[in-house]
């Protein structure tokens, strides 16, 4: 998917952070990330497993090919090309695929690298830089399929973690649908509604302290 907003898109995302912060203490701090890594063990399996799976078909070739068209291959150095060539094809493959690199990343080293790369835009972004330390980062990183929503010490002590659920699943719906913005200003509100019934609420003039844009980071 690519990582391309309209002006107009551009624009109702910042309207909806700047409506549901209105009426709440929070700071709500949006990015999207094209990924949260390289994944190079993805693209070393990958290799492997293909340069495997060519030696395999080439031993059924001598077992089931009479023919004299391979004589080629019978060579030490025709194998050695044929291993070569699909363990390469299989490495660009995973590299620029995002689908084959999520099937051949182990989960939680997915998980663990979306969440690192969600906290290093939390002080990136500086959203601990708050009064009352009410500020919320909602992570999305597009190649991994992962959301993660970060709330600052202020934010965590009335919110608790499985409260971000159903705003992590209507963005999640959003991109499933190819409708990423509109999925993320209804998640904004979804963040804002939620704040309002833990309490969050504007302590006399309550400036805004965090930029309401959209932030987006091109990937690594």
């Amino acid at each position: 998917m690519p990582l391309h907003f309209s002006e107009d898109e551009l624009r109702q995302i910042t309207e909806a952070v700047e409506a549901a912060e209105v009426q709440t203490a929070g700071e709500i701090v949006p990015v999207i990330a094209r990924n949260s890594g390289q994944y190079g063990e993805a693209v070393w399996r990958a290799a492997s497993l293909c340069g495997v799976l060519s030696l395999v078909g080439v031993m059924l070739v001598f077992q089931l090919y009479d023919g004299w068209g391979l004589t080629w291959l019978y060579a030490g150095w025709g194998v050695a090309v044929v291993a070569t060539a699909a363990g390469t094809l299989g490495a660009v493959v995973t590299a620029y695929v995002p689908a084959v690199k999520r099937l051949l990343t182990p989960t939680d080293l997915m998980a663990r690298k979306v969440h690192r790369r969600a906290m290093q835009a939390f002080v990136e972004e500086e959203v601990f830089n708050t009064k009352d330390r009410t500020g919320i980062l909602i992570f999305i990183s597009i190649d991994e399929h992962r959301i993660e929503v970060l709330g600052d010490t202020g934010i965590n002590a009335v919110v608790e973690p499985d409260d971000w659920i159903a705003v992590i699943e209507r963005i999640r719906d959003g991109i499933q649908q190819d409708h990423v913005a509109e999925g993320l200003v209804e998640a904004i509100g979804l963040c804002g509604n939620l704040l309002r019934r833990r309490g969050v609420d504007p302590q006399g003039a309550d400036p805004n302290e965090l930029d309401n844009h959209l932030r987006i980071y091109p990937g690594d």
